[in-house]
């Protein structure tokens, strides 16, 4: 890689050592004595790096500093300076400077503010490649040998952690290692939850994690009842890895208390996880106990409808007198709103906003060409979360919100995962629609292919006939009819779908938080 660099300095003819030095080193050095003429070699050539001394007569560092950045806005430009006055280096760095030394300057500095400016990014994709590879075979070992829930939220946070690491450095091998090793992960993580789900809801004695219908009662109530106003936030469809985007944006104002894994329940699909939460119940117990509020999935009614009623019957069955609001937003307007009167609402003991953007976008994604082109894959749908998040007015409510007493919490009732094999089932027209699980009568499919719950009860699950089971994809596979095959899987394919099971949908975040003191 050719790198070529702009020294600028009135006394140029005494950094000639320095000139000779970096030239040896395979640099090729271009050299000016006054601010003028280094505006010209900026714009004729181009250039990788500039040192640009602070004090020079006629044009000073400062100015041709500006004149620079309105040529080359990107340009990477060292500032070298005798002074070591405060407001010199904040105007210098109020100028987007990328690095700054202080005269008289050694060789050695000046090597490495290259290597930090220039090839920063190559030295670390070269760290960065060295390290998961080293990794890779610790993790595999790790994925083979989980057997608990808190293994699989190690392993799934390593994954991220990689995830994210990778996506930066846009290289498709070390992608497609990633995603085998996922893959790999999740097959083991479907064989864990086939042995091990049903048994949570009988044996006391095993191990078991935090499941929806515990939320509020385990990790919200408690903090009311010590005395803090509790301002709760579900994101619907809402990743570890989308918190772990927009958590560096969070995190300028709200400080991390405790970053935790829960466990959503089976179906991982709105109707069933997030009524569990609300209700504090299993979705067998709501049937049975407010048979007015649950809705099967061949019914056309809206399955997210009662979620504000559900909410005050667990209150009322808790014995919880709080004050406490509720508000979904599906649109900018309610959103708008809740800003609007924030101060207000947060006087409450329990505020509760639920907001559908994210499963929103899953939906279009589906739906719409332009989607599918611009979160083609997991890290564009993550870029596009950030984006959303950024001008949201979620992000608009919780700047507000920071300057208020109040804990923070953010969650989810469920993940998502994008899809990729298509497996095959027969059902009637009554079964349900969604392609992560089916429940219905005289379903017909592979039963090594899918996870089987003939009896429905037995994970707490309703059922609307006598003859009616669930089935639940793995991985990436999603249910596919035979009918007009090809066009259904050609469809569906690398779609954003949820009701599964696999870490993403599974394994998501619990975030407390508190506002930064400022």
């Amino acid at each position: 890689m050719k790198v070529t660099i702009l020294w600028v300095d009135d006394e140029i003819d005494f950094l000639k050592p320095h000139i000779i030095f970096l030239e040896q080193k395979g640099y090729t050095m271009l050299t000016s004595n006054n601010g003028q003429d280094s505006l010209d070699i900026v714009k004729s050539n181009d250039l990788d790096l500039v040192f640009l001394d602070e004090n020079m007569p006629g044009l000073s560092g400062l100015e041709t500093l500006t004149r620079i950045k309105e040529i080359k806005p990107a340009l990477p430009i060292v500032m070298i300076t005798k002074s070591e006055e405060e407001n010199i280096m904040d105007q210098a760095i109020g100028s987007k400077i990328s690095d700054y030394l202080i005269k008289p300057v050694s060789p050695k500095q000046v090597l490495l503010s290259i290597k930090k400016n220039v090839h920063n990014r190559q030295l670390i994709t070269d760290k960065t490649t060295a390290d998961y590879r080293a990794e890779f075979g610790r993790i595999t070992q790790t994925i083979g040998s989980a057997n608990t829930f808190s293994d699989w939220v190690d392993i799934l946070r390593k994954l991220v952690m990689w995830n994210m690491e990778l996506a930066e450095l846009n290289d498709p091998g070390l992608a497609q290692i990633l995603e085998y090793q996922k893959n790999e992960a999740n097959g083991e993580f479907a064989k864990f939850i086939k042995n091990s789900y049903l048994s949570w809801f009988v044996n006391e004695t095993v191990e078991k994690p935090l499941i929806s219908p515990n939320l509020l009662r385990n990790k919200v109530f408690p903090a009311i009842e010590s005395g803090q106003k509790v301002l709760f936030i579900l994101i619907d469809n809402f990743r570890f890895d989308q918190w772990k985007t927009i958590e560096p944006i969070i995190s300028t104002l709200w400080r991390v208390e405790v970053e935790s894994v829960y466990c959503g329940i089976l179906p991982t699909a709105t109707q069933y996880a997030r009524n569990a939460i609300f209700s504090g119940l299993m979705p067998l117990e709501i049937q049975k106990h407010y048979p007015e509020l649950w809705v099967f999935d061949e019914e056309d009614e809206g399955k997210n409808m009662n979620e504000e009623e559900l909410l005050n019957k667990q209150l009322q069955r808790l014995g919880k007198n709080y004050k406490w609001y509720y508000e979904k937003s599906n649109t900018l307007k309610p959103g708008h709103r809740i800003v609007d009167n924030l101060k207000e609402i947060l006087k409450k003991d329990l505020t509760v906003l639920v907001y559908n953007f994210v499963d929103i976008l899953s939906h279009a994604r589906t739906e719409m060409e332009m989607m599918k082109e611009l979160a083609s894959d997991d890290a564009a749908y993550l870029s596009i979360t950030k984006s959303w998040f950024l001008h949201s007015d979620l992000w608009a409510l919780l700047k507000e919100a920071a300057s208020q007493k109040v804990k923070l919490i953010i969650t989810t009732d469920h993940g998502t995962i994008r899809v990729q094999n298509a497996i095959k089932v027969i059902g009637d027209k009554a079964t349900s629609a969604n392609l992560r699980y089916k429940l219905g009568k005289n379903l017909n499919y592979n039963p090594k292919e899918v996870f089987e719950i003939r009896k429905p009860e037995d994970a707490h699950l309703p059922k609307p006939n006598v003859s009616s089971s669930f089935i639940f994809a793995y991985n990436t596979d999603f249910l596919a009819y035979p009918n007009n095959y090809n066009h259904y899987v050609k469809y569906y394919k690398n779609t954003f779908q949820h009701g599964g099971i696999s870490l993403e949908e599974m394994l998501i975040p619990f975030i407390e938080l508190k506002p930064i003191e400022g």
